[in-house]
């Protein structure tokens, strides 16, 4: 891996391997459901409702039976799902938007940066609730609340880099031979002005994971034929009192690891892009 062997490297590749786990999890767990080696996470109707860790049910049964281990599993391609598709619509809308507001500036500018400073404003987990609450129920729609939530903070960052930027001497030149605002625009800035967007991108990642997980357990993310992480943690609330932990303990940690990957990638990038560890190194 390219990362250094500081402690952002380090970092970012705990980060990478762990999300990596994630990754192939998610691509593994539908085939072999097809195959009959993990069970169906919507089925088990017949199963022992709350039945506690066995050989059966390596994690036991929730409240309809269901296998807690299928459903953790079927769970993390849900997640990676909806986050990736949420901010890459996020990214589409905000770099581009990001860009053409600070080279170009004047009116348009002004707007922008009201509409997306008014939105940045607003808290993450309160937005989100609304508009999913809005546009209803499925994964598109919970996709839609969340790119909502995350397009002003690439537009800022985006907006900022572009400003800065267009003043240099190469944009200059390029200006005073003819090149218009769309070339200059995806010839010269995109490639300047892009390199703080995967920092931000993994830790806006983990952050979604959270925010999903939200929805999911105030019942307005997901259909609940969906395996859901948030849902089942909801669900299984009622019987963490009487000593039914195991409905409850894989969703949570299968979230947590999620989050601590990403986590960790984000913060191991923005210390290698940094040079932070370069720095340290040196005597």
């Amino acid at each position: 891996m390219p990362f250094g062997p500081g402690l952002a490297g380090r970092l970012a590749r705990w980060g990478l391997v762990i999300v990596a786990c994630y990754g192939l999890v998610a691509l593994l767990t539908p085939p072999l459901i097809q195959a009959g080696l993990v069970a169906d996470a919507n089925g088990g109707l017949e199963n022992p409702i709350y039945g506690p860790p066995s050989l059966d049910h390596w994690c036991g049964t929730d409240r309809l039976g269901r296998d807690v281990c299928a459903r953790t599993l079927a769970g993390s391609g849900v997640a990676l799902e909806v986050v990736a598709l949420a901010l890459g619509l996020a990214l589409v809308i905000g770099v581009p938007l990001g860009m053409v507001s600070g080279y170009l500036g004047g009116g348009l500018d002004r707007l922008l940066v009201l509409l997306m400073d008014t939105l940045y404003t607003l808290p993450v987990l309160l937005l989100s609730v609304v508009l999913a609450f809005l546009l209803g129920k499925g994964l598109p729609n919970a996709a839609a609340a969340l790119c909502v939530v995350y397009v002003p903070q690439y537009f800022r960052v985006v907006r900022n880099q572009t400003a800065q930027v267009k003043a240099d001497l190469f944009v200059e030149a390029a200006r005073s031979l003819g090149a218009g605002p769309l070339w200059i625009l995806r010839r010269y800035l995109f490639r300047n002005v892009i390199t703080t967007v995967p920092v931000l991108l993994s830790l806006n990642a983990a952050d979604a994971v959270l925010v999903l997980g939200g929805l999911g357990f105030l019942g307005l993310g997901l259909p609940e034929s969906i395996p859901e992480w948030g849902s089942d943690l909801q669900q299984a609330l009622g019987a963490v009192p009487t000593g039914i932990w195991w409905t409850a303990l894989y969703p949570g940690l299968a979230m947590f690891g999620l989050v601590l990957g990403l986590s960790f990638l984000g913060e191991g990038l923005e210390g290698w892009l940094s040079g932070a560890d370069r720095r340290l190194e040196k005597p």
